[in-house]
């Protein structure tokens, strides 16, 4: 049976006090209208304000013409692998998982309730950032821990930015011409936030990110990979206390800690200018990706691309140069004048003589959460 991926969907993507909206006609290549509210107190308020903002004659939205409403959902645990109809049970269960995600699951719910509220007609759907890592083995997912806690407590690999890998990764397959079956693709979604998968035949084999968002690549404010000892140490040592030390390294570690900012374009700028500091910033951010190349590239079997997205991904040609400089004795070689500037379209930026093609293709999370939406209600 055929799946129907044509509709109107709005797509919410509801913060602790912010709403992310956009309006996608899946027939339309660009959105009909997109938005963010900030400084939401009451996510009740936040949603007549989006509705309030569709509703004007000017918005080139007709609201009564909508097929679903989207929600992203960061994290979905075990049990939610798969786009699921959005009821009160469902609510519940995003609920009780805001213990794997504090900072995210809590403000998903007060949108989703208050976007049923207003849209009590309409069929909601959660896409969960994590479900696009459901296909992860056994051995894929679990820490080298007692195995009895380990499930008590849901410890496990979830991995995020799931919508924009799955994105990137048939993307990428339809621009090669390629059917996903057969190939073999690392996703480098680099963004405030940033993540690294291994995809084979479509599947997630692998990715970087954990039980929570912190660990892998080096991100804006996070530290990702750790040794878990510095934990105890900065207990120990420092005399940081357990919420201390989370808000370190959540917060105020990665390219902030490192180089005093989070934005990729002022640690470049310093780079450029002579900082030791953020030198040092971006040769620790890059080195944290290549070595995931490396180590992804092993448990591919090898490589047919490589794509970079997101907004350090589509906008950093250095970064991305830097990433896979050295590389080329893998087959990886990357064209300075391909790679220049940023990318608003999918570019191929290897070489013709790269074994390995390397592309940038922008992300649309919004897009995908719309289709899979969609599909789920069809």
């Amino acid at each position: 049976m055929s799946v129907n991926y044509n509709g109107i969907a709005l797509v919410l993507n509801c913060g602790s006090s912010s709403i992310k909206y956009q309006v996608v006609d899946t027939t339309a290549d660009a959105p009909l209208a997109s938005g963010l509210v900030e400084r939401v107190t009451d996510h009740n308020e936040g949603v007549r304000a989006v509705i309030e903002t569709l509703s004007q004659p000017d918005s080139g939205v007709d609201l009564s013409r909508l097929t679903v409403v989207g929600h992203r959902v960061v994290q979905g645990g075990a049990e939610f692998t798969a786009p699921t109809i959005i009821t009160d049970e469902v609510v519940d269960h995003i609920a009780k998982l805001a213990v794997l995600a504090p900072l995210h699951n809590p403000g998903h719910v007060s949108g989703i309730e208050a976007a049923r509220h207003a849209f009590p007609d309409l069929p909601h759907v959660a896409v969960f950032d994590t479900a696009f890592h459901a296909t992860l083995t056994e051995a894929a997912y679990s820490y080298a821990i007692d195995p009895h806690i380990a499930r008590e407590h849901g410890i496990r690999r979830y991995g995020f930015h799931g919508t924009s890998h799955g994105y990137v990764s048939r993307e990428v397959a339809r621009v090669m011409g390629r059917d996903a079956k057969g190939l073999r693709v690392i996703t480098a979604h680099l963004g405030n936030g940033a993540s690294i998968d291994a995809i084979k035949d479509g599947i997630a084999i692998d990715t970087s990110m954990g039980l929570t968002p912190l660990e892998g690549l080096v991100m804006g404010t996070r530290s990702g990979d750790l040794d878990p000892a510095v934990i105890f140490h900065l207990h120990r040592a420092a005399g940081l206390s357990i919420d201390e030390i989370d808000e370190l390294l959540n917060k105020k570690s990665g390219l902030l800690g490192l180089a005093g900012s989070n934005d990729m374009r002022d640690v470049r700028k310093a780079a450029a200018e002579g900082s030791h500091e953020a030198q040092v910033a971006l040769e620790v951010y890059t080195r944290r990706i290549k070595g995931y190349v490396g180590r992804y590239m092993a448990l591919l079997g090898g490589l047919d691309a490589i794509v970079f997205t997101a907004g350090v991904g589509e906008n950093a040609d250095a970064i991305r140069e830097l990433s896979l400089a050295g590389l080329e004795e893998l087959g990886i070689e990357v064209d300075p004048v391909r790679n220049e500037g940023r990318c608003t379209e999918p570019t191929l930026i290897s070489t013709d003589a790269s074994r390995v093609q390397v592309w940038v293709i922008p992300t649309n999370e919004e897009r995908e959460i719309a289709l899979q939406s969609i599909a789920a209600v069809s």
